[in-house]
């Protein structure tokens, strides 16, 4: 079920918000998360039912561990730890089998000419995400970070439908301490009118800007798998899906956050403006933040993090970053896009360490140096996303190629895209982002700080910014009832 389908919009989103508040107002706490999760699975379900066994399955041998494998569970530490490495291998065969079944079998056959097949794996929704919850929810609870929750309140943080299929990844913490406090399930006008607002910011974001961006994308990308790409081709074709990956995992975000709030629940921030990054650094503490935690907590930091000197450390760089690839998509290319961003952090720590600490604050903070590092640190994503968007090698080569080669290839493209792609760059470099304008409200857990040149924009719950959201959700319907919704990008990965 879509967020922006109309079975979601004028059916499942009312009912669902309607019951838990008459629940909530009732006292029934319990009733109500369960009201949710029953609300969450149905969500889940409307897709392909056959995986509702899959997700409820993974919910109960996951509680279950997880109330066991606790340093006052009982169990003694060697149990503890086999235990704990039961539910480990449960969550990650499942990703394996579900998301790489294919991809291995496919590779193996390519690279030994053994013929055999697979019937073919369909992947269930949000499995990359709630698995990654789960395994963070079983590490932190062997740690003895974890309390006694209910059966309820855990399936609640697994399922709650605006963040299950596509994050933020969630955890525990951050989730389950909510449910356990009473504003959370009263009523509040301010709840419903940021939440909503945020809601419609990221509905506009994905059907208007990021599908509006998408026209441009598929022509160049499909023309690749067929040929030679000119150059004026190949660079607007990668600008229009670097637009479009943006606007539509950041409408996502925002949709996920908005619907949270109306049920009183805050929700992690998971992007925050990455193209304005001026190194690669500072662009994955931007972009996809809730995965970037996860990567580094779960995998950088056991694996050694950098505490035994630089060597390990670009190499923990380079392993994090490349199963981070995979774990977007079972395929090379993003397998080679993971190491390209690997890469890229080992040049920047690298440079930090032997270049800008060396040089003073006054130059390293200067406009040229902050331009300078935002201009390579783009052109390096722009790069990067040639093979995350390319369906294969010789396709990437293709766009590749038409841009650094001056190409004059037969025009994939009728229409001109680039009064389409300025006024996007506009919007992502200049405008406010979601959090800057609602920023007197915090529409989720800890939201970046507000720039303050757009303190006097700031959303309020007037006729004015009512106006003003009232054109974005009429532009949204327009387009709406005029093309038929699309998936979100991150539902592939």
């Amino acid at each position: 079920m879509l967020f922006h389908s109309a079975i979601f919009l004028f059916a499942f989103l009312p009912l669902t918000w309607l019951v838990f508040r008459a629940l909530a107002s009732l006292g029934r706490r319990q009733l109500a998360l369960g009201w949710v999760v029953l609300m969450s699975l149905v969500f889940y379900g409307y897709w392909n039912p056959a995986y509702l066994a899959l997700i409820v399955i993974s919910i109960a041998v996951n509680f279950t561990i997880g109330s066991r494998i606790t340093p006052d569970g009982g169990l003694g530490e060697g149990t503890r730890r086999w235990l704990l490495y039961a539910g480990l291998a449960f969550n990650l065969g499942l990703l394996g089998y579900y998301k790489y079944a294919n991809f291995f079998v496919d590779s193996f056959r390519g690279l030994t000419g053994v013929s055999f097949n697979l019937a073919h794996v369909i992947l269930p929704l949000g499995i990359s995400f709630f698995t990654f919850q789960k395994i963070a929810f079983l590490v932190d609870a062997w740690q003895g970070r974890t309390g006694r929750y209910t059966l309820v309140e855990y399936c609640f943080f697994v399922t709650f439908f605006p963040q299950l299929i596509a994050g933020p990844i969630v955890q525990h913490h951050q989730i389950i301490p909510q449910l356990e406090r009473a504003e959370t399930f009263r009523f509040r006008a301010t709840d419903l009118w940021v939440g909503f607002t945020v809601f419609a910011i990221g509905l506009f974001k994905k059907m208007v800007l990021a599908d509006g961006s998408a026209v441009f994308v598929s022509p160049v990308f499909g023309g690749a798998a067929q040929g030679g790409v000119a150059t004026t081709d190949a660079w607007a074709g990668t600008l229009a899906y670097a637009f479009q990956l943006y606007f539509d995992f950041s409408g996502y975000s925002d949709m996920a956050i908005g619907l949270a709030r109306m049920f009183g629940i805050l929700l992690p921030v998971n992007f925050n403006a990455p193209y304005r990054a001026t190194s690669i650094v500072e662009f994955w503490r931007r972009w996809h933040i809730t995965l970037s935690r996860f990567l580094r907590n779960y995998l950088y930091i056991p694996l050694g993090g950098n505490r035994h000197g630089f060597l390990l450390r670009y190499r923990n760089l380079l392993v994090t970053m490349l199963l981070g690839g995979l774990w977007h998509g079972a395929g090379w290319t993003f397998v080679i896009w993971g190491g390209l961003h690997g890469l890229y952090l080992v040049a920047n720590h690298a440079a930090e360490a032997l270049v800008f600490k060396r040089l003073p604050a006054s130059v390293t903070a200067s406009a040229p140096v902050r331009v300078l590092g935002w201009a390579v640190t783009f052109f390096c994503v722009l790069v990067a996303w040639v093979f995350f968007r390319a369906s294969d090698f010789a396709s990437a080569g293709a766009v590749l190629h038409g841009m650094f080669s001056g190409a004059h290839q037969p025009q994939l493209l009728v229409e001109n895209p680039w009064p389409w792609l300025v006024a996007m760059a506009v919007v992502v470099w200049i405008f406010p982002t979601t959090h800057d304008y609602l920023s007197r409200y915090t529409p989720a857990l800890d939201p970046p700080p507000p720039r303050s040149r757009y303190a006097q924009m700031a959303w309020r719950p007037t006729f004015v910014h009512g106006i003003a959201i009232g054109i974005l959700v009429f532009l949204t319907f327009r387009k709406y009832f005029v093309l038929q919704p699309t998936e979100f990008l991150y539902f592939n990965f």
